[in-house]
């Protein structure tokens, strides 16, 4: 990798992943930086005391090396694919880890961390890392950064990253939908504010800090995740077809955030402003209730049952299918490698569009 005597750190995408040729070359895109929960998380679990982890089989089975990494999934993440896609690396490590190069800072790392949420509540019912606690470890990252290689060439990385925040899910499925703290607080819309407000206050934060390329993921069709349905349907193990109640919170939700992120846009696009909403809603619906993409599984995860293992539950005495590609979810809440796959797929047009 070459440092220009200009400053610049890159041409078009990393020299080091030239040879990647998967994505569009007429970008400057310095570095990946992820922010959010499980969906995101690549093991910054790993290194807090939470019982929320994933860093055991068969988490990472198809993994490179069948590893463990932490990654909430049998494999890679959608966001290690978007930096596959984009020529910064292969896949995005765990800003915690303490083993980090400098130019694996250099190049973009994940800040997330599973069972997190745009509600301060939601991470302290797993003992996570919050979103604002997110933006203070990207603050130190850019600290961290500026004593290495200075301020202009850090502020050049900052300002030409792909920043991708992935959350929201926990908000509603862990926290509000199944403990009784928020329910006594807040009816349902007046709740579905609180979060949107939360999760625009980050963005703003972001946005402060240098942040100018923002990809922002919506919710998922959340009756369709096997751990709702085993919660909430009315006959769980015969029943297992999608539950619109909980799906409709998140279309409701995703229709309004599109709203506020247009405005946001709006609003700074004179300075470089490239925000985006992510729909993460659609494939994953057309894979469970469209029988899109040929899953042979849509209703149950992969490993155990599959109606309500995630984390220490899906563990090295479960049971797991023999093809993970065939199912659409890994556990009873988070999707295989295959369906991050498709969302990516789905979701390059819209890259492309925030980095040319």
């Amino acid at each position: 990798m070459k440092l220009k005597a200009g400053g610049t750190l890159w041409s078009g995408a990393l020299d080091i992943n030239h040879h990647m040729k998967e994505g569009p070359k007429n970008h400057k895109v310095s570095a990946i930086l992820i922010f959010g929960d499980s969906t995101s998380d690549p093991g910054n679990n790993n290194f807090i005391p939470t019982p929320f982890k994933g860093n055991f089989p068969p988490y990472g089975r198809d993994y490179p090396n069948r590893k463990p990494t932490g990654r909430f999934t049998n494999g890679l993440l959608a966001s290690d694919m978007i930096a596959r896609y984009i020529g910064v690396k292969d896949n995005v490590p765990a800003y915690l880890d303490p083993s980090l190069t400098v130019y694996d800072l250099m190049t973009g790392v994940s800040f997330a961390s599973a069972g997190s949420g745009y509600d301060p509540l939601t991470p302290t019912i797993s003992n996570v890392i919050s979103l604002p606690k997110q933006l203070e470890y990207f603050k130190e990252y850019k600290s961290r950064l500026v004593a290495k290689i200075g301020k202009e060439k850090t502020m050049e990385i900052v300002n030409n990253a792909l920043y991708i925040l992935s959350a929201g899910t926990n908000d509603f499925v862990v926290n509000y939908f199944t403990l009784p703290i928020r329910r006594h607080k807040y009816s349902l819309p007046s709740y579905m504010d609180f979060v949107m407000n939360k999760q625009l206050d980050f963005l703003q934060g972001l946005w402060n800090e240098g942040a100018r390329k923002i990809g922002v993921a919506g919710l998922p069709p959340m009756g369709c995740l096997p751990i709702v349905i085993t919660l909430f349907s009315k006959n769980a193990l015969f029943d297992r077809s999608c539950i619109d109640y909980f799906s409709s919170v998140a279309r409701n939700y995703n229709f309004i955030l599109q709203a506020r992120l247009n405005l946001m846009q709006s609003n700074h696009a004179l300075f470089g402003a490239r925000i985006t909403y992510l729909d993460t809603y659609s494939s994953l619906f057309d894979a469970v209730a469209g029988h899109k993409y040929g899953f042979k599984e849509v209703k149950r995860g992969c490993c155990g049952t599959g109606l309500l293992e995630t984390t220490f539950l899906c563990n090295p005495k479960s049971i797991t299918c023999l093809d993970a590609s065939k199912y659409a979810f890994w556990d009873s809440i988070h999707p295989s490698e295959e369906m991050y796959r498709i969302f990516f797929e789905s979701t390059k047009s819209v890259i492309d569009n925030m980095i040319n």
